[in-house]
């Protein structure tokens, strides 16, 4: 394959195995791919720029979530493939994807892989490829970005403490809920989450999606979140049986509005925070974004069992 490769050097796998750009470039090669190896310092955008109007056809992101988001983003009306290279913390698209989280597993996994059509979802005209959350939620993650760099049990106790500093002190946020298909509803919640598809139980199964084809949006909606809250959750989670509990209201949409009376909203977008101004309109694009990813097995390829079907080349 040609493809030209967007590296992120700063990436935690990147630092953990020493890998430089010419270091990647050269296992692609010895793996039979011609590769452009793109690390430098220049704006990611200006960076994308070249990478769509470069002549290789497939567009690796050799990074984590923020960075695959980002690209898929300029992606949307290009013609080119998006592959994913994992090098992040969390690599939930790859995870979902069934993409191999190992350098030597994914290079020899690489030629193998197929296009397939995979859903996107928009807020305020942001896309995002996992979810949108409001509430308490970005502020936990903005406290793991303090602790980045840091590791050791320090670190643990560290962010445990943040964690359940903010917890107890985060009050409820008052927003209005709108679908296409019924009335504004006022809600007093802890936090509220918008994903690209939806969340499956399953045991051991934390925020693993199956399809992300169905053409629609997930509203989950934690109404509240105590002590007894959480610890009932994680064990809901960790037992595979989580939809039901009484501190969630979840609901499938193909659009939803979210107002509230807060000038500007901190959210967690794709693992990334940022802020927002509200409302905040969500919708799905369906198929909008064509990725690489390893073939499905025969077994999997069933009617409502099928994560994205892989798609036939125009």
């Amino acid at each position: 394959m040609r493809c030209h490769v967007l590296f992120n050097s700063q990436s935690g796998t990147a630092l953990e195995l020493g890998l430089t750009a010419e270091a990647l470039r050269q296992r692609l090669a010895a793996a039979g791919h011609e590769a452009t190896v793109d690390d430098d310092d220049r704006d990611l955008l200006a960076r994308i720029a070249d990478a769509i109007a470069a002549e290789a056809e497939i567009v690796v992101v050799a990074g984590g979530d923020g960075t695959v988001t980002a690209v898929a983003q300029a992606m949307l009306d290009s013609d080119k493939t998006m592959a994913v290279l994992p090098m992040g913390t969390a690599n939930l698209l790859a995870r979902d994807l069934g993409i191999p989280l190992e350098l030597d597993e994914w290079l020899a996994a690489f030629e193998l892989m197929q296009p397939r059509r995979i859903d996107v979802g928009e807020v305020n005209g942001m896309v995002f490829l996992h979810k949108v959350v409001v509430g308490f939620v970005p502020g936990i993650a903005a406290g793991r970005e303090l602790l980045r760099g840091r590791d050791g049990f320090g670190a643990r106790l560290a962010f445990l403490h943040y964690f359940f500093r903010r917890l107890f002190r985060s009050r409820r946020l008052a927003v209005e809920i709108a679908t296409p298909d019924g009335e504004p509803r006022i809600h007093r919640v802890q936090a509220v989450a918008v994903a690209n598809n939806a969340y499956e139980e399953g045991f051991a199964r934390f925020f693993s999606r199956l399809r992300l084809d169905t053409g629609t949006l997930t509203l989950y909606v934690l109404k509240h979140l105590g002590l007894g809250d959480l610890f009932r959750l994680c064990i809901a989670f960790l037992l595979g049986r989580w939809r039901s509990d009484e501190a969630l209201d979840i609901e499938s949409v193909e659009a939803v509005r979210i107002r509230s009376r807060k000038k500007s909203l901190n959210v967690m977008l794709d693992g990334e925070v940022t802020t927002l101004r509200p409302p905040l309109s969500f919708t799905i694009k369906p198929g909008a974004l064509k990725v690489l990813a390893p073939p499905i097995a025969d077994s999997d390829a069933t009617v409502g069992e099928d994560p994205a079907l892989p798609v036939e080349e125009q």
